[in-house]
């Protein structure tokens, strides 16, 4: 693995230069020998020393861990500023795929919870009676329904989402701690959601077509094209600025929250996927649950083509599906399936950021 050079307050073993054994500044008791002994005593040191399994004075074990040890930790801390723009793509697009894949059951509970006005067969008690009902009288299988809409926009648009944070993180926080760190990573985390959103909003939108009750879509492509040719380009993106809303507050708090829990869980830094896990997890679970409520605007606005009801049908915008949520709801209505929410995202986030950072790791090394 290629190493860039270490900051000026790294140790000095990381640029200490070999040199001769009588030059080395770290044996002044070998040095002590070779006065009282003679040139072949001197030879037999010399030999002795370009061998480290036969060094008869070897640093402590523990001296030489601890010294491997800050090795890997700032090898693992510098990744990011290491990584190529199409390694931390590459590395999301990965976590990307893996984070809506593992949890998109949950997902389609979610998005049927969220529905105003659901048919009589779809509605619900809570997640377990919907998994439940939904797997017995339409069968498993329509728990995945849209599944490929996500798989075909998550790989390109993570790509993009982590490349971007990466670029932005180095340019915001570079090596600062503390409100620098927070609000760094909170504005690398805009920046990279804002580009994202843009590339995966319609594929969103096709998704929760296919996830409600009575969807009849055959296929992705299918329909895509309906909602196209019926509603045209303006219904794949009537939900951006409500997603943007959503999402860039949502990803702004899981970053500063996903960093500061890291440091605060491992404050070494080292690769630790437990910290990952724990650290998104918790990070994801936050963010969802602050921001239910525009995620129940964006639901209303992208499935606003399947309703019966011409209020909701004819709704125009954030501002408008808020309202209605409030006249028919009230505050109630505007956290309605936080359940499924919080636990599709809780350990999505922890998949994310642990697929995330172990890829970024594996790729880095090997360079």
């Amino acid at each position: 693995m290629s190493h860039t050079e270490p900051p000026p307050h790294s140790h000095a073993f990381r640029t200490t230069p070999l040199v001769p054994f009588s030059a080395t500044p770290t044996t002044p008791h070998i040095l002590n020998n070779l006065s009282t002994h003679n040139a072949s005593n001197v030879h037999q040191h010399a030999s002795t020393s370009s061998n480290p399994s036969s060094n008869p004075n070897p640093l402590p074990t523990d001296v030489s861990a601890a010294m491997s040890q800050e090795d890997d930790d700032y090898d693992y801390e510098s990744l990011g500023s290491k990584a190529s723009a199409l390694q931390n793509a590459t590395a999301g697009a990965l976590a990307g795929i893996a984070e809506h894949t593992v949890m998109y059951p949950v997902d389609s509970i979610k998005t049927r919870m969220q529905v105003l006005n659901p048919t009589p067969q779809a509605v619900y008690n809570g997640v377990l009676n919907a998994f439940s009902r939904i797997t017995v009288n339409e069968g498993a299988r329509t728990l995945w329904r849209g599944i490929n809409s996500v798989m075909l926009g998550a790989g390109p648009a993570h790509a993009l989402y982590f490349a971007i944070y990466e670029q932005m993180k180095d340019l915001f926080v570079g090596g600062g701690s503390g409100t620098r760190q927070l609000l760094g990573s909170a504005c690398a985390g805009a920046f990279a959601t804002i580009a994202h959103d843009g590339l995966m909003n319609p594929f969103d939108v096709v998704k929760q077509r296919m996830q409600i009750h009575g969807s009849t879509y055959r296929s992705v492509f299918e329909c895509a094209r309906q909602v196209y040719t019926r509603e045209g380009l303006r219904a794949f993106y009537i939900s951006y600025p409500t997603t943007l809303t959503m999402n860039i507050p949502f990803q702004s708090i899981q970053f500063a929250s996903y960093e500061y829990l890291r440091k605060w869980i491992n404050p070494r830094g080292g690769y630790d996927p437990l910290t990952h896990v724990l650290a998104g997890g918790g990070a994801g679970a936050l963010a969802a649950a602050v921001t239910t409520p525009l995620d129940v605007v964006k639901t209303l606005l992208q499935t606003r083509g399947t309703s019966t009801d011409l209020q909701i049908r004819n709704c125009s915008g954030l501002k408008e599906a808020f309202g209605i949520i409030w006249e028919r709801h009230g505050l109630k209505g505007l956290y309605r399936g936080m359940k499924p929410r919080v636990l599709s995202h809780m350990p999505s986030t922890a998949i994310s950021w642990s697929v995330y950072e172990y890829f970024k790791w594996v790729l880095i090394g090997e360079d």
